[in-house]
């Protein structure tokens, strides 16, 4: 049986997203184990999400210059070699803890913190740089693996299999993994991300933009860039999509900032307590994905991303305040079905959209603003917690940064219903079209 580029991308994003799950509970855990301030924590993702604001630009010329298979290949290696530096740093490092140990001040923080934080910092940092290149890319080069007709059926499938491998099979095997050796869970990280560039390495074609491809000559990087960010800006749909993901992303960030405290203090999970907490966002994105492509064809497009984000400020607020495990499983379960469908039209809505020569280019501006807004979030929703706790309990302060995250989505959610309706919607896919 002949093996699909579609196949090949497929099981190497399901690779991918695997390490991804490893690593969403083995860096945090790491951290924590290290030190008890949620600030220095939040800081962990801080770094990983900052070159979305950083870099997501450049990124964007980068891939509509280049092969985009070609990008994605070597991200993928350079992931894998970063991923050692980190397991490295694990099997070296000398006074790592048992989180709950190092909470109960029976020891103290481990000789050389500054300098472990440090090292964890540059490490997420560099491979955020690597995720901003390689997820636009590989966002990028779908339109040419599968053709635009085909578009919400294979996003949907890449979304199910991302949410299947990054929450439900992931978080677990790590929490397994973690409660063996964290150097454990790092090596199989990096065995997954090298899985992942084995299976690009076999896609076949050339996935080089059409303009390159049909011209000897390219246009100066700072004039690309700024094609991009003009066509984008001018697309009042796209724009104000791209307004509203940046605010809902950084109210999220601001809630996961110091998600692993909570998990640990106010749910009192262990490792694989809370990788199976992590579960529940798994479940519902696989729903979600199932669903999409039949709530697509009955629905209309602002219909669900309103109900989206009506579900992302319950998901937000009931996790924030409740104490049971069960429930904030629910909730994750909740706002990952929308997450996922929110995912899948408003991809497809772009794929569609944007020209080939500029898709790269814009979905790049496009994610400057929608994800750029992430570290601000994660740094809010760190400080948040620290400054709090100084006028309140522990628990308190834990709580804090999902009911400001919620109240936030509340207002995206209301300007939305105004702003992303279903004409301008339409409107611009009939403007496409003709």
């Amino acid at each position: 049986m002949k093996i699909t580029n579609f196949l090949k991308l497929l099981i190497a994003s399901a690779a991918s997203n695997l390490g991804d799950g490893l690593a969403l509970i083995a860096y945090p855990w790491l951290a924590s184990s290290i030190t008890r301030d949620p600030f220095l924590i939040a800081l962990v993702p801080l770094f990983a999400k900052v070159p979305w604001l950083l870099f997501s630009l450049p990124a964007g010329v980068i891939i509509d210059r280049f092969d985009r298979r070609k990008l994605i290949l070597i991200s993928d290696f350079v992931r894998v070699a970063l991923t050692c530096v980190v397991l490295f740093l694990v099997l070296s490092a000398t006074g790592l803890v048992e989180p709950e140990v190092l909470a109960s001040g029976a020891v103290p923080e481990p000789q050389g913190k500054w300098v472990l934080l440090g090292i964890l910092y540059v490490a997420a940092f560099v491979l955020g740089m690597i995720e901003v290149l390689r997820d636009n890319a590989a966002q990028t080069i779908l339109p040419s693996v599968v053709g635009k007709q085909g578009l919400e059926s294979a996003n949907s499938k890449l979304a199910t299999i991302e949410l299947l491998m990054n929450s439900l099979c992931g978080p677990p095997l790590a929490g397994f993994l973690i409660a063996i050796s964290l150097a454990f869970a790092f090596a199989v990280n990096a065995g997954s991300l090298l899985l992942a560039a084995l299976l690009v390495l076999l896609i076949t074609g050339n996935y080089l933009p059409q303009a390159v491809a049909g011209s000897a000559e390219k246009a100066h990087w700072f004039a690309d860039l700024k094609g991009g960010v003009k066509w984008l800006w001018q697309h009042t749909l796209l724009r104000d999509l791209a307004i509203a993901l940046g605010l809902l992303n950084g109210a999220y960030m601001m809630s996961l900032a110091t998600q692993v405290l909570f998990a640990q203090e106010i749910l009192d999970l262990s490792p694989t307590g809370f990788g199976l907490l992590l579960t529940g966002a798994a479940f519902g994105g696989v729903l979600g994905g199932a669903m999409t492509p039949y709530l697509h064809k009955h629905f209309r497009s602002g219909t669900l991303m309103v109900v989206s984000v009506i579900l992302f400020a319950t998901e937000t607020f009931v996790f924030g305040l409740t104490s049971n495990a069960y429930v904030a499983w629910g909730s994750l379960f909740i706002g990952s079905f929308a997450a996922v469908t929110w995912n899948v039209i408003t991809v497809s809505l772009r794929q569609r959209i944007i020209p080939d020569q500029l898709l790269g280019r814009v979905n790049s501006v496009y994610r400057f603003f929608s994800w750029g807004m992430m570290p601000f979030g994660t740094l809010l929703g760190g400080a948040l917690v620290s400054l709090v706790q100084l006028a309140a309990v522990r628990e308190v302060a834990l709580r804090s940064p999902y009911i400001v995250a919620g109240l936030t989505m509340v207002g995206v959610l209301l300007v939305s219903m105004f702003r992303l309706t279903n004409a301008k919607i339409d409107a611009a896919r009939t403007e496409v079209e003709h």
